[in-house]
C-alpha cells in the first residue's frame, strides 16, 4: 500500500478512535484525547509494527494477530489507555506486555523515558528491531516476568499493563510513585475483563476505578507458557 493511501488509513483510523471517545465518554470521563496523545497516535505507523502480510489492515480499528498466540491492542484502546495515564513530558513509565512495541512508540513520542517488560524472548528482540529503525531511544526493552515489573528503575510516574491479570500484582503496585497511575485489565481469559484506573495516594493509599469492559490475552508469567 502506497505511503499517501496509509496517510488516508491512518487519519480514519483517527476519525473512528475520536468517535469511540464520544461514544464511551459516560464510561471514562473523557469526550476526547488530550492533543499530545492525538499527535503520538497520528505519528507512530502503525503499519511498520505488523506482519507484512497484515500491513494493509494496520489502520483499521480492531486488534490484529501478531504471532506467539499476541496480538496489536485495538488503536482506540492503546489512545485511551495511553490518555487515561494522563503522561507528561518529564514521566518515566513502565510498559508491561512489550508485544509488538507499538504501545512502546506512542508512549515514547509523549514521555521521557519507556521501560518495557515482555515475556516472550521473540517479541522483544522484534519490538527492539522496529523501535530502533524508528529512531526510538527513549525505551528499553527488557525480557522478563511482567508480574514482577522492573525494580531498577522504580518508582514510576505511569505503568500501563497490556495484558489481563486475574489481579493486580503487587510488585507493581509497590512500583507506582505516590501520586502516579496505572491501567491494566484485570480478569480471567474467555472471561469479562476490566480496564481498571489505579491511582496512588501520596499518602501510598490505592484507588481503583472501572473504565470499560475489555478482552485482552492474558499476562504470563515467565516459564508457565
Amino acid at each position: 500500500m502506497p505511503g499517501t493511501e496509509f496517510e488516508r488509513e491512518r487519519q480514519r483510523m483517527l476519525r473512528e478512535i475520536e468517535a469511540d471517545m464520544r461514544n464511551c465518554a459516560s464510561a471514562t470521563g473523557r469526550g476526547t484525547l488530550s492533543p499530545r496523545v492525538i499527535a503520538a497516535i497520528e505519528s507512530v505507523p502503525r503499519h511498520r509494527f505488523v506482519p507484512p502480510g497484515m500491513q494493509s489492515s494496520a489502520y483499521e480499528n480492531r486488534p490484529l494477530a501478531i504471532g506467539l498466540g499476541q496480538t496489536i491492542s485495538q488503536p482506540f484502546i492503546v489512545a485511551l489507555m495511553t490518555d487515561m495515564l494522563d503522561p507528561g513530558p518529564e514521566d518515566v513509565v513502565l510498559e508491561i506486555g512489550t508485544g509488538s512495541g507499538y504501545q512502546a512508540a506512542v508512549l515514547a513520542r509523549i514521555v521521557r523515558q519507556v521501560y518495557s517488560v515482555e515475556t516472550l524472548p521473540e517479541l522483544a528482540r522484534t519490538a527492539r528491531d522496529h523501535l530502533k529503525r524508528l529512531g526510538h531511544r527513549n525505551v528499553e526493552v527488557r525480557v522478563g516476568d511482567g508480574h514482577q515489573g522492573w525494580a531498577e528503575h522504580a518508582p514510576y510516574d505511569a505503568i500501563i499493563v497490556t495484558a489481563a491479570a486475574p489481579e493486580i500484582p503487587p510488585a507493581l503496585l509497590d512500583q507506582l510513585k505516590p501520586g502516579g497511575r496505572m491501567v491494566i485489565p484485570v480478569g480471567l481469559r474467555h472471561a469479562t475483563q476490566d480496564l481498571a484506573l489505579i491511582t496512588k495516594g501520596a499518602d501510598g493509599e490505592i484507588h481503583r476505578r472501572s473504565i470499560l469492559p475489555v478482552a485482552f490475552v492474558p499476562l504470563v508469567e515467565s516459564g508457565s507458557g
